[in-house]
């Protein structure tokens, strides 16, 4: 008797064991953010060209319920530049964005030697750059809600696929340091400018005046355009503030949510300082609007 009774007692403990094991297991699954570590991914190709990669920066803790995206867009003037250039804001963005998963990308850049690469190639990239994105959300643990920004060219691109192509991506607001938004008027800034433009879009604003019309985020502003938060240097050389004017003129005509704010004295690029402030400002302005 004695025998049996050690018996059941060892079957009974290996069953509670067992129970407790699986009970614990399925608490672990139902919340693995917890578990997950902070991961780089460098280098992740959207495309079959070489241009089309980006870097994921996905934080500690992230789910797909809670891990907003914040994907930003390099400067360059649309014939240079590179992703590497969120590392100059990544701080900041990981300080005013907390919980965000940051992307940052890489896109077609025009070829001053071969003629190739004009617009809107670095327009359809972006595109084709959100689709993959959401196609791994689950698989890198994070929501498809998306805050899209960009500074300078990247701005510009950042814009014009929030207002123009809204029904790719779950978009919820644009941030835009500096960016063109007029090309037609940003067309009679300068020499250089001019001279830019017409090989990027296949002539001049009079030659071929839909392409001008078609790659200019005023173009598309409606009342139904997202939050938009703007930044830009008052003695800018590069972009002039009256493009940043232009845009906060058409916003307030089609009554969208926005904030702009111009910088007195700094010029195409912010100092560190007005980068922090100017980032804060957007978070704080988004998170408001959300």
């Amino acid at each position: 008797m004695a025998m049996k009774i050690h018996v059941f007692k060892i079957r009974f403990l290996l069953i509670a064991s067992l129970s407790i094991l699986f009970f614990t297991c399925n608490n672990d699954s139902e919340s693995p953010s917890k578990e997950l570590e902070a991961i780089d991914i460098l280098n992740e190709s959207y495309g079959t060209d070489v241009a089309n990669s980006m870097d994921v920066y996905l934080p500690a803790g992230r789910s797909t319920s809670e891990t907003p995206l914040f994907i930003y867009i390099h400067g360059g003037g649309w014939n240079s530049g590179d992703k590497s250039e969120i590392l100059v804001f990544r701080s900041l963005i990981e300080s005013a964005f907390q919980g965000y998963a940051i992307i940052s990308l890489n896109y077609s850049l025009y070829n001053l030697n071969t003629g190739t690469g004009q617009f809107p190639a670095q327009e359809n990239d972006v595109m084709d750059a959100i689709s993959y994105i959401l196609s791994k959300t689950d698989e890198w643990n994070v929501s498809n809600k998306i805050i899209l920004a960009g500074a300078s060219a990247g701005g510009h691109l950042a814009l014009l696929h929030s207002y123009k192509h809204q029904n790719v991506g779950n978009i919820q607001a644009v941030l835009a340091l500096f960016p063109p938004t007029d090309l037609t008027s940003l067309f009679e800034f300068n020499t250089l400018t001019q001279q830019g433009l017409q090989l990027l879009l296949s002539g001049t604003p009079e030659s071929n005046p839909d392409a001008y019309a078609m790659s200019s985020p005023i173009t598309y502003v409606t009342p139904n355009s997202i939050p938009t938060a703007f930044f830009h240097g008052s003695a800018d050389v590069v972009v002039p503030v009256s493009q940043s004017e232009l845009l906060a003129e058409k916003l307030e005509e089609n009554n969208v949510s926005y904030y702009f704010e111009s910088y007195p004295g700094e010029g195409h690029g912010l100092d560190f300082k007005s980068y922090a402030e100017a980032i804060q400002k957007a978070a704080d302005f988004i998170n408001e609007e959300l």
